[in-house]
């Protein structure tokens, strides 16, 4: 049985963090908490440990996992042509459960399936995911349960449906929220909202309301340097 680790309590954490850290930097994959279920993660720059991600899920390389980031301004080392609309969301939903999907930096060497040149990026408001993010950088993270079926909200869910594939999991109690992330698709002129999830596509639009009525502002105002 793969250790599980505690950290439900502040005192725990660190030490929890720490031995799940280790066994993401050797290639392995852990399971830790996030704001709305329990997900299976590796480093995201780690092909074979991407592979076996997706081997563990039940998923082929046509269904690539998200990245999970543990500070918003990562956005910009794996994201190129970040529209306005993409860092206004960020600013009113990260972090939170709202995943944007952007192009890729081209520069980037990893591998995580098939994106066509595409990550979908997301930053979890969990004192621990974002503890172990924060420790070890960007991980490739899904939901811990086979494709398929429910995802897990408690660590024995998640342990019943991984068993062996997962050499470390974090325990940060039972998750409240069972609702996934919502999914924007931001590599388009306008967001289009492809999963709806805890953010409401009424949310989505309320935040891009604000920017049309900005932005007329701006335009109406004139250039920055006559005001």
């Amino acid at each position: 049985m793969s250790p599980v680790l505690d950290a439900t309590a502040a005192e725990s954490i660190p030490a929890a963090v720490e031995e799940a850290a280790a066994a993401v930097r050797a290639g392995e994959l852990v399971v830790l908490p996030t704001d709305t279920v329990y997900g299976i993660g590796c480093d995201a720059f780690d092909p074979l440990a991407v592979t076996r991600l997706l081997a563990a899920k039940g998923r082929g390389r046509e269904m690539p996992p998200p990245v999970l980031i543990g500070d918003a301004r990562t956005v910009d080392g794996l994201a190129s042509e970040v529209p306005a609309f993409a860092r206004d969301l960020i600013e009113q939903f990260w972090p939170g459960p709202l995943t944007l999907i952007c192009f890729a930096q081209p520069s980037l060497h990893w591998d995580l399936g098939d994106t066509d040149g595409t990550v979908a990026l997301r930053m979890p408001n969990d004192p621990v995911a974002l503890a172990l993010l924060r420790e070890v950088g960007p991980m490739a993270v899904t939901s811990a349960n086979q494709s398929g079926a429910a995802p897990a909200t408690t660590i024995l869910e998640a342990a019943t449906a991984l068993g062996a594939a997962v050499s470390v999991y974090l325990d940060g109690g039972r998750r409240a929220e069972q609702v996934p992330s919502t999914i924007v698709d931001c590599t388009r002129e306008e967001p289009m909202v492809l999963r709806a999830g805890s953010i409401t596509a009424e949310q989505i639009a309320s935040v891009m309301a604000i920017e049309a009525v900005t932005d007329a502002a701006d335009a109406e105002a004139g250039p920055a340097s006559d005001r």
